[in-house]
Order: C-alpha cells, then structure tokens, then sequence
C-alpha cells in the first residue's frame, strides 16, 4: 500500500512539473496594419508622440525631429547648428512627454532641459534639477509623473580604482543595481522609490606593446536585468527579470506585487552557452566591422570610446586608451576602429535564458506594458510583444512585422515602430488592432 501512495505521489509531482514547464501563454495575434511610413531615415530613436505627430531623438545624429502624423514631412528641432541655437550640446540627451502636449528634452551635458511645444518650437529653458540627477535624466527612460516629479534611473556609481604614473592600477568595480529616483521640480527634494538590477560591468586592463595602458568592458550577450516603465498615472512598474513578474509602486506611495507572469523557460547547457556565445561573438565581429566605435573625448590624457555593433542583449563595450594620441585620438564623436572584443566566460551566462533585454518595455496609453521577449523557441515573423495589464498579468501576445520594433504609442490605438529594410531603419505608424 505504501508503495503505491509513493507511486501516485512521484506521478503527482511529475505531472505538476510537466503543467509548470508548459505554462499557458496563449496565442499570438498580429498587430493591426501599417498606416504610414517615413521616407526620411532614423537612427536608434526614442520617441514623444503627440497627438498631431511624433518628436523623434536620435542622440547619434544629435538631433530632434518634428513628423508630421503622416510621417512624410518633418522639421528640425534642435540639432547642433546656429539654426537652433545649438540646442543639442551633448550625447546624452533624453525626450520626454510633460505638460499637456508639451515635452521636456534634457541634455546632461549642457545641464538643460528645453520646453518644446505641440508644434516642435522651443518655448523655453529650465535648469537641471541639480547636477546629481543630471547623467540620470539624460538616459533613456526618465518620465514625468504629471504630479511634478521627474522619475529616473539613477546612474551606476562605480567604486574608481587608484591610479599610477601610466593609468589605473586596478579596474573599476560596478554595482548590479541602480536607485530609481524621483525628483520634485519645484522643491528639488529627491528621493529614492526602489531599486532594479542591472547589467553589472566588468572591466579588464592590458597593456601594448608600446607600454600604453587600456581598459575594456566585458561583454555579456545574455544579462538578467529589471526593467522599468512609467505608467499613464504616474505609477512606476518594475518588471523583475530573474523570475518575470512585475512590483507596482503606486502613485499615492502603496507598493504591491504581482504574481509570475507565465513564460517558456528555456534551460542552457554548457554546450548551449558555448554555442550562444561563439554565435554571438561572430554576430558583433560583423557588426564591428561595419559599425565604428565612437569617441566620446578625452580627459586627463584618456581616450573614451563606445564600441559598435550588436549581437545579443548586452550593453555596448566601453574601451578606455591612457596616455594619449595613438588612433582613435581626436574630437568627441569622431569615428574610430573598434576596440578588441572581451567577452564574459561562458560559465558565467544564466542557466534560464532570460525572458527580456534591457530596454524592452513600452507602455501603451491605456496602461498596458509591451514587453519584447526573447525567443525560446524559433516563430516565423517579427518579434513577440507580451502585453501586462495594470494588474501585472498577461492579457495577450501580439507579433509585429519582421524587422520591426516598437518605440512608441500615440492616440486612438496607434502605435509606431521602426522598421530595418537594409542597411536604413524608417518611422512607421499602425494600429494596434
């Protein structure tokens, strides 16, 4: 008798893990039909729709655009000529929704923020909200709550290593989580609503052969992050990635946490994250190659750079030079040849792929949060949206066409993307449904 209690009870259990593994997710609709597109290339955008058209932020042409709502005409905003004032100083600047149908762009470097109107004209200029939260402002992310807060993702602060005659002595250490700050405009009282984990960021020093020093990140393709989104009324969710399910922390200051969303979680063998990895590093190798990094300056004798290319979901590679000139020296945002690829240990990607990247969520204007998952298994088409509702569950899955991302959601169902045809990425505009 006992051995078949035990026998019901190990089927028992068998079934259960059989029902978990293969959680209901429901299927896949296709998003609705594309009703415009631009002629006019973008680069990398971050989006403020507006209810005549769409201001579009492209850090890497320093510019911000004005389309109309049938994307075939646009006017410049801001940019880097006396034309507007050289109102886009930086290269870390950040475009957000504010008042009414007005925005704010916020530029770090210049300390800065710029009041657009609904018509793309800038109607005046406001200082930063001190020079701690400016970095923090000016990355992707930062949102008005409509209540006089500005909500962000504070900056990673890394513990600086000591340096020497040549160049540090020991690489810099960086934290796996970041504050998510809120700030009053008006008081300038800052404080912190919780925390989310990043994508924590290795550094390697080496030395050439001339005795010059250099310092490098290491590259993870597949990171477990947190990712954040600002909801219509203010709310900020965080949608945890290690487990997948979303913490609420509400406007009037109450907290709550949602269950696991479900998911299809993919386990990666040793065998599977080499594989990954060399798929990976040959992805970036070609994107390198057609991608050059990019200088950011120099300061105190060193040479900064973003490496090109992409490949996976990891943040792109810091390569630092000391001791000067050498390639690659020369003004900020001057092409140079990539740095040399310095990938993570295979050992050290997750066991489960992970459900999102960094930067996967948008929020649409009923409050629903659009997730783009990561593929465990191979889907013809487009990427796959998981679409949260208020309450942290899974109310549906939506595939947008191949080549397409979503930045953005407007009035009346609309919804905006960008799509790669070649080597060019265009504005597109469809409805949801």
């Amino acid at each position: 008798m006992r051995s078949k209690f035990y026998l019901k009870l190990a089927l028992g259990l068998a079934l259960t893990a059989s029902v978990a593994g293969a959680q209901d997710r429901g299927k896949i609709r296709q998003l609705g039909p594309v009703v415009a597109k631009s002629t006019e290339t973008v680069t990398n955008p971050t989006v403020r729709t507006l209810s005549g058209g769409i201001l579009v932020n492209e850090t890497s042409k320093r510019r911000v655009v004005l389309f109309d709502s049938t994307l075939s005409k646009f006017t410049v905003v801001a940019d880097t000529t006396s034309d507007t004032g050289n109102a886009y100083a930086g290269r870390f600047a950040s475009l957000i929704g504010f008042k009414g149908d007005s925005s704010l762009f916020m530029d770090a470097q210049s300390m800065s923020m710029l009041v657009i109107d609904p018509n793309g004209k800038i109607a005046r200029v406001m200082s930063m909200p001190g020079s701690q939260s400016s970095f923090g402002l000016g990355l992707p992310g930062a949102a008005f709550d409509g209540r006089g807060h500005l909500i962000f993702r504070g900056a990673p602060a890394p513990r600086m290593p000591t340096f020497g005659p040549n160049g540090p002595t020991s690489a810099p250490e960086f934290p796996d989580s970041v504050p998510i700050m809120r700030i009053d405009l008006a008081t300038r009282a800052l404080d912190t609503l919780s925390w989310v984990k990043v994508q924590k960021i290795k550094m390697e020093i080496t030395r050439s052969e001339d005795g010059r020093m250099s310092m490098s990140s290491q590259i993870n393709p597949l990171p477990i992050v947190d990712e954040m989104a600002i909801l219509p009324d203010g709310s900020v969710a965080l949608i945890r990635g290690k487990d997948y399910h979303v913490d609420f922390v509400n406007s009037d200051g109450t907290k709550l946490s949602a269950a696991k969303i479900p998911f299809d979680w993919q386990r990666l063998t040793d065998e599977d994250k080499i594989a990954l990895m060399d798929s990976v590093k040959a992805a970036r190798e070609r994107m390198a190659a057609a991608t050059p990094a990019v200088a950011l300056g120099s300061a105190g004798g060193a040479q900064v750079a973003i490496g090109g290319g992409g490949g996976g979901g990891g943040a792109p590679q810091i390569n630092i030079q000391f001791g000067g000139g050498g390639p690659g020296g020369g003004p900020g945002g001057a092409p140079r040849p990539a740095p040399p690829m310095n990938f993570v240990p295979a050992s050290e990607l997750p066991d489960y792929k992970p459900p999102f990247f960094a930067g996967a969520s948008r929020v649409d204007a009923d409050g629903n949060i659009w997730i783009r998952t990561i593929p465990t298994k191979s889907i013809p088409g487009g990427p796959v949206y998981d679409v949260i509702s208020r309450k942290g569950e899974l109310v549906e899955r939506v595939q947008v066409p191949a080549n397409s991302s979503i930045i953005g959601f407007g009035p009346n169902g609309s919804v905006y993307m960008t799509v790669r045809e070649g080597d060019n990425t265009f504005l597109q505009r469809a409805r949801i449904r």
